[in-house]
């Protein structure tokens, strides 16, 4: 199952990716990197030339990209001891240009968190949490909800997260109704 997904939609290019994140041992030969295992597919709708086996080339021209831009920077590893595996999916479902921009995209978007999930995205969700702030800024609540099992240090990722995105929201919240104060005295 993955821990993040994606769907990102570039002109008439419309790509998914997946990122699951494991934890592992790193080899010898990179005590400060973890692995990074990536499949990417075109769908035949993607394009005609792409009907049968015409897309594995470009399937493989894709994967190793994106697996040469993610090795770049280490998956977390500890003294050699333990790191971050990735595992991530992909899938071309159609191509008008910048696939590889897309799918770079995606998987940005998948490691990381959706704040204010869309119903569409709550839908392809395992698991969610919501994080209730007060105007000083203090947890007032915390829901986990889906059958998922989150890391607690998930958790305590999202909490500035959730403090940031309540700060922005009152603040918003407090000018439209000084706005709508204003206009009211002005009638």
């Amino acid at each position: 199952m993955a821990n993040g997904s994606a769907r990102v939609k570039m002109g008439g290019t419309e790509v998914i990716a997946s990122v699951k994140a494991e934890l592992g041992r790193p080899s010898s030969s990179a005590p400060d990197k973890g692995k990074v295992s990536i499949y990417i597919d075109c769908s035949p709708t993607a394009a005609p030339e792409f009907e049968r086996r015409g897309g594995e080339e470009l399937s493989m021209e894709l994967s190793a990209a994106l697996r040469q831009c993610l090795l770049g920077g280490k998956t977390g590893a500890v003294d050699g001891k333990v790191c971050w595996d990735l595992y991530i999916d992909g899938l071309v479902i159609s191509m008008d240009g910048n696939v590889l921009d897309a799918l770079g995209a995606a998987i940005k978007v998948g490691r990381h968190y959706i704040v204010d999930a869309t119903l569409e995205e709550e839908s392809q969700m395992s698991s969610s949490v919501s994080v209730t702030i007060n105007r000083q800024g203090l947890i007032c609540g915390l829901t986990k909800r889906g059958g998922a099992c989150l890391d607690p240090s998930v958790i305590l990722d999202m909490i500035p997260v959730a403090k940031h995105v309540s700060e922005q929201l009152m603040n918003k919240l407090d000018s439209e109704i000084a706005a709508a104060e204003a206009m009211e005295e002005e009638s």
